[in-house]
């Protein structure tokens, strides 16, 4: 059986693409197999796309209508484009079909046999809103963002991070990236040419020297349709920050560019940059951290309560130290929990990384639950020890959503909440149907 070349090699060559995307996805496509094809003529062992190397569209219903699922017939495309020239593609933005009105934009990665080896799926995206300038950018009216930060991929060129385009402004994203294990961080992108000219090459730059990787960046160049046009100026940047190669950036005299851009990734000059300078090992991780909420809905088991048991029909979102559970008894419509994992019942048991996850995932949660029920407030109470009114001696958080006169006075609702699971309440327990068909509901807004 014949197997993906993915062993890490010390020097690699490596090919950044850039052309202008239309709407027209098979002439997009033919641009794409012959750069593929003038990328393996030189060599190159992966080539980079740029996002929305796929299409872009001209109007916003167009987005739906062209957009695929990942088994869809564009990738399976991408996919016998790459076998047949073994080469590993970086597809830098697909327009992955959620749903009728939604998609993702997602970032596939795809090795010399044509096997799909990771699908990152943009998690910032961008919103603006200029009323003076009549500017109203809304990416999230269209996309829906990713839950997760991709693992670098083991490639010939080496550990390879994923990100898409505006991802680039969030620093936090390439230092975990590197944290993790990266040599190379890519940012395919579709800068307009005014943020293009201003930040572009200083962002990449500053990405290279900070995480001390290789940086590639594949770009779409040009005027796409009569509204929308972008930068171009394709760039492969060192670990130092120098600019190893790069393509032309937009000119307004030439509209249209296809072009591909080689260098090499020597992982030696890398690690000789990490020993010279070794900023990894000065950062003071005992007075700051960065850490990932991990997180998941599939679950498989029941989870300990204290003395009780919470079925895994009634979960619907876990993270590495905890998770989330609709009641059994609410106070008001969407009153959840959030427990540990570690069964201890008192805050000041927890670790600093199991305080940070539980909190996280609280105002995650909240977030979710006041966008279920369409309300602009919530009520998230801890009470930590029996003579705080803790009834179950595990450490848990209530989530109440809350909606205007939901209460005759405001702070009613502790003294619901101090009754609210009492033998004496006459209000009835939920059936185990009602609260998993509730936990099904609220896993579609994790569940990718």
């Amino acid at each position: 059986m014949k197997m993906s070349t993915n062993s890490l090699l010390n020097k690699c060559k490596v090919a950044v693409c850039q052309f202008t995307a239309t709407n027209n996805k098979s002439s997009n496509f033919a641009i794409v197999k012959r750069l593929i094809e003038n990328a393996k003529q030189e060599n190159a062992q992966i080539a980079f796309l740029p996002e929305a190397c796929d299409y872009i569209a001209s109007t916003k219903s167009e987005i739906y209508q062209l957009a695929e699922n990942i088994d869809g017939p564009l990738v399976t495309e991408y996919r016998n484009v790459a076998k047949c020239n073994q080469i590993w593609l970086s597809v830098g933005g697909f327009h992955e079909r959620c749903s009728e009105n939604t998609v993702f934009n997602s970032h596939l990665l795809i090795d010399d046999l044509g096997n799909i080896r990771s699908i990152y799926r943009k998690i910032h995206l961008f919103d603006v809103e200029i009323p003076e300038k009549k500017i109203s950018l809304k990416e999230s009216e269209i996309c829906k963002g990713g839950f997760e930060i991709i693992p670098p991929t083991k490639t010939p060129a080496g550990l390879l991070g994923l990100a898409i385009c505006y991802d680039l402004r969030f620093p936090e994203l390439s230092l975990i990236q590197t944290k993790m294990g990266a040599n190379i961080l890519s940012f395919p992108s579709a800068f307009t040419a005014v943020t293009g000219a201003a930040h572009w090459e200083i962002l990449l730059r500053a990405r290279a020297i900070e995480n001390q990787c290789y940086v590639i960046a594949a770009a779409q160049y040009g005027e796409h349709n009569s509204k929308r046009s972008s930068y171009g100026h394709s760039l492969i940047i060192d670990p130092w920050g120098i600019v190893k190669a790069e393509c032309p950036k937009y000119n307004t005299d030439i509209p249209n560019n296809e072009s591909i851009a080689f260098a090499e990734i020597d992982l030696d000059y890398l690690d000789k940059i990490k020993s010279e300078m070794p900023v990894q090992q000065h950062r003071r991780n005992d007075i700051y951290n960065l850490s990932i909420l991990t997180s998941s809905t599939e679950v498989n088991m029941d989870y300990n309560f204290a003395d009780k048991i919470i079925p895994s029909s009634t979960v619907f979102f876990q993270s590495k130290y905890c998770f989330a559970f609709t009641n059994i008894r609410c106070v008001v419509p969407g009153h959840v929990l959030v427990a540990t994992k570690r069964c201890t019942p008192r805050l000041l048991d927890l670790s600093q990384e199991e305080i940070a996850d539980l909190f996280q995932t609280v105002i995650r949660i909240q977030k979710t639950m006041e966008k279920e029920h369409n309300a602009g407030s919530s009520t998230i109470c801890v009470q930590d020890g029996q003579l705080a009114g803790q009834t179950v001696p595990h450490v848990h958080v209530h989530i109440l959503p809350r909606k205007e006169n939901d209460f005759q006075r405001n702070d009613d609702i502790y003294l619901e909440l101090a009754k609210h699971d009492s033998d004496n309440n006459i209000q009835p327990l939920r059936a185990l149907q009602e609260m998993t068909d509730e936990a099904s509901k609220l896993k579609s807004y994790f569940n990718i």
